[in-house]
Order: C-alpha cells, then sequence, then structure tokens
C-alpha cells in the first residue's frame, strides 16, 4: 500500500464510517506496514485535505460538471489528495500527483469510468493553475470560511469572541501541522535523562520554552516504538491539558477524583505532581476506556492510580465529600483541537447543542465528591462560551457552597485572579482549554451559612 492509499482509505472510511483521522490512518499505516517517509506523507495528505476541504471542493466544483456530493466517495477523496498536492505541496509535480490520482480511483473506485474522469478534471485544473477562480471578500465571514475550510457560523462565533484580526490567526493556527508534545515521567527520570536517550535515537528535542519537563518532538517516527516510550519515560499530552491539572493545585498524599479520565493523561498528569504519593481514582464512562488507563499507568509505573467505570452523571454510593480534589475535564465539542483532529470543526451546530447540559450533569453530580474546602476543577477543550463560562456560571449559580479561586500558571499566562481562563491556541500555542477552578466552603464557614 502506498501514502497516497493510506489516506484515501482513512479519509473515505472517515465519510462512510465517521471513524476519526487520527486512530484509523496509525491503524491503516501499522497494518500496511508503511515506513517512516511515507507515513509522514500519508499523515500530511489526510490531515491536508480535512483542513483545506472546503476550498478543494470550491475549485474542483467550478472544473466538474458532477456535483460532488453525487460522486462515489473514494472518487472525491482521490480528487482531493490530488488538488491538494498541486496547490500545497508545490514539490510534488502537477503530473505526478493527476497520475496518482487516477491510478487510486482505478484501483479502488467501482465505476470504470472514475479514472477517466479525474484524469480529466485534474488535468484542466493543472493548465489553470496561475487563474483558479477568486474567492469574493465582500462577506468577510464567508471569504474566511472559504479560505481557511472552516464553518461560516464557527468563523462568525470566533470573529464574535476576538479582537481585531486575531480570529483568522486562529484559523490559521487549526489549519498548521501540530507538534509532538510529551511529558517527562519525573517519578523515572530527569528531563536530562528523557531527552538524552531520544537524541540518541534521532529524535530531535526541544524544551519547552515555559512549561518545565516538557518537550517537544519531531522527527519522531512511531513514538511508541522510542526507548523512552517503552520504559515509561515520557507521555503524549498537549501542555494546556497539563496546564489544567497544575491549576487544581494537588499536593502530595491527596485523594483526587479525576472524573472523565480516558486515556488517562490528566490523571497521569496528577500522579506527577503528587509525585505518586496519594490516591487518584480515574473513571470514566466505558469498560474498554478503563484498560486504556490501567495500560498508561502501568507503563508509567504509577502506583497511585486506580481505574474505575463510573458514570460522572450518576451519583456513585460512597463517595460523598469523599475526595480532596476533583476533576471534571468533560466530554465537549473539542473546538480547541481542531489542529490535531480536523474534521472536527465539520460538526454542525446541532450536534453541539445538548453538550452544555451534559457537562451541567457531570458538574452538578461531582460537586457532591469534594470535600469541605476542597477543589472542584471544570475544565474542556473547547473555545465555546456556551460550554464554558457559560457553564461555570449556571454551576455557581446553583451551588451557593462553592466560589471562583484563582490560581496561578507558569509562562505568559500567570497569575488568573478570577479563578478561570481560556487559553486560546494563537496565543499561546496549546490547545484550546478553558480551565475553571472553584473551591468548596470548609465546614465552618457551611455551619455559618
Amino acid at each position: 500500500m502506498s501514502a497516497r492509499e493510506a489516506a484515501l482509505l482513512t479519509l473515505a472510511a472517515m465519510d462512510r464510517q465517521k471513524a476519526w483521522s487520527n486512530g484509523h490512518l496509525k491503524k491503516v499505516i501499522r497494518e500496511a506496514g508503511l515506513d517512516r517517509r511515507d507515513a509522514a506523507l500519508a499523515t500530511r495528505l489526510c490531515f491536508g485535505v480535512l483542513q483545506n476541504r472546503m476550498l478543494l471542493d470550491y475549485y474542483l466544483q467550478h472544473y466538474s460538471t458532477m456535483k460532488l456530493g453525487k460522486m462515489e466517495s473514494k472518487v472525491r477523496e482521490a480528487l482531493r489528495i490530488g488538488l491538494y498536492q498541486m496547490l500545497f505541496m508545490t514539490k510534488i509535480p502537477a503530473n505526478a500527483a493527476v497520475s496518482e490520482a487516477v491510478e487510486l480511483t482505478k484501483k479502488h473506485c467501482r465505476n470504470p469510468r472514475a479514472g477517466g474522469m479525474v484524469n480529466g478534471i485534474l488535468r484542466n485544473i493543472a493548465r489553470h493553475l496561475d487563474e483558479l477562480p477568486t474567492i469574493d471578500r465582500t462577506d468577510r465571514l464567508s471569504y474566511l470560511s472559504l479560505l481557511y475550510s472552516h464553518p461560516r457560523w464557527l468563523v462568525e462565533e470566533w470573529e464574535g469572541r476576538l479582537p481585531g484580526g486575531e480570529a483568522e490567526k486562529l484559523l490559521q493556527w487549526d489549519n498548521g501541522e501540530p507538534p509532538v508534545t510529551v511529558q517527562v515521567n519525573t517519578c523515572r527520570a530527569t528531563t536530562a535523562e528523557v531527552i538524552a536517550s531520544l537524541e540518541e535515537e534521532g529524535v530531535t528535542v526541544r524544551e519547552h520554552p515555559w512549561l518545565p519537563d516538557c518537550l517537544i518532538l519531531s522527527a519522531t517516527g512511531d513514538l511508541a516504538q522510542r526507548r523512552a516510550y517503552v520504559q515509561g519515560l515520557l507521555y503524549a499530552q498537549d501542555p494546556a491539558a497539563r496546564l489544567a491539572v497544575l491549576a487544581a493545585g494537588l499536593t502530595p498524599g491527596q485523594k483526587v477524583l479525576d472524573a472523565c479520565a480516558a486515556p488517562g493523561g490528566k490523571s497521569f498528569a496528577a500522579a506527577m505532581v503528587m509525585g505518586d504519593k496519594g490516591e487518584i481514582r480515574a473513571c470514566d464512562l466505558h469498560a474498554h476506556k478503563k484498560g486504556l488507563i490501567e495500560a498508561g499507568a502501568s507503563r508509567l509505573g504509577l502506583t497511585s492510580i486506580t481505574a474505575q467505570v463510573a458514570d460522572g452523571k450518576k451519583p456513585r454510593k460512597g463517595w460523598d465529600e469523599a475526595f480532596d480534589t476533583v476533576i471534571a475535564d468533560v466530554p465537549c465539542s473539542g473546538l480547541g483541537v481542531i489542529r490535531k483532529k480536523p474534521e472536527i470543526r465539520y460538526k454542525a451546530p446541532e450536534e453541539l447543542a445538548g453538550l452544555p447540559r451534559i457537562q451541567g450533569e457531570i458538574l452538578d453530580n461531582v460537586a457532591r465528591y469534594v470535600r469541605p474546602g476542597g477543589v472542584l476543577l471544570y475544565s474542556t477543550c473547547t473555545l465555546r462560551e456556551e460550554e464554558n463560562e457559560a457553564v461555570a456560571r449556571a454551576f455557581l449559580a446553583s451551588h451557593p457552597a462553592f466560589a471562583p479561586e484563582g490560581f496561578t500558571l507558569p509562562g505568559p499566562i500567570g497569575e488568573v485572579p478570577g479563578g478561570q481562563c481560556t487559553l486560546w491556541p494563537q496565543r499561546m500555542e496549546t490547545d484550546g482549554f478553558f480551565i475553571a477552578r472553584f473551591r468548596k466552603a470548609g465546614e465552618e464557614e457551611t455551619a455559618h451559612d
């Protein structure tokens, strides 16, 4: 299987089965046995098409007499892959991009005439690469939507929240290539030791400019095959997720609940902060994800973590006021991690409408598990006010025992006196995250009230 085939099959599976790009692509690459170079090309093609799909379709439709929506899924994806190479990978000759797309179509598409159609459309575009149709700029929101392949409703939402031309910077960020960031398992090794191990295997390592024990990697190949990974000296995690845990203010010996834990990154970060001393209950709704958490904790050698299946919306007997800190990193729309999961941008707003209710139900339930004087940490990886500030306001309005509490984070974030902050990717160069910290009144304060 070629890199282009891997990209085609992943994109088609996403269209047909609603598969996730990252997980499915890794599976296809592994099964095909692609080397590091071909795996990188497959990833570039798959992510590039997803990041620019609306723009690619705009040009393709201009040169096609058939509506793209009427085409077989794999024909459409072959066209997109071919055009993406012509527009964004200019080191690949246009005629080679066309030929590869035609071969993909002939091999994987049912209609015997599809190859000829793909050839005709792409060769026509190749002849007009210097005079492609211009995008209408009269409606700024529609222009940005098409240029950066984000639905108009999403562009409008971010334009309304960000000053000046910053929304465009966020759209540009979303279409960039995500770096590989890892956190050092400080319970097993120092940052210097992990850097040395990675560099011995040819990995390029850069220390994060302001987050301690965080490394930015390139030329990793399959990270899971690197010695430092196998030995449990590191785990993959974006700085934003680590910052959310730091905001909780954990200390060794505490009893902590990670209410929506899978695949376990925040539980692992909590264990690092606590020196693996204390008790961390890492819960998830799905039984198979419990195994992911257990496997990760075992690889990292963390003994303070106990994985458990539990529904964050349903009360658990014996847990009332049992935890010093509860972390609620709730299910969300994921619009802060578009760079890593580019297909998320294409969700319809109707699909997201019910999320604030679910988030509120989880917060309402897990708040009962916080002991008097304890902390409830609410976080999401989205940038929508409905799922962030609005949920936090509603929670505080209905839970008078809780109040916002300020915290301090490293680097450019610094002090957060109001107890909540949004990590905007184009500013912080992290995933997009929302973090809110609430302190529950102590027993004396509650009695006085």
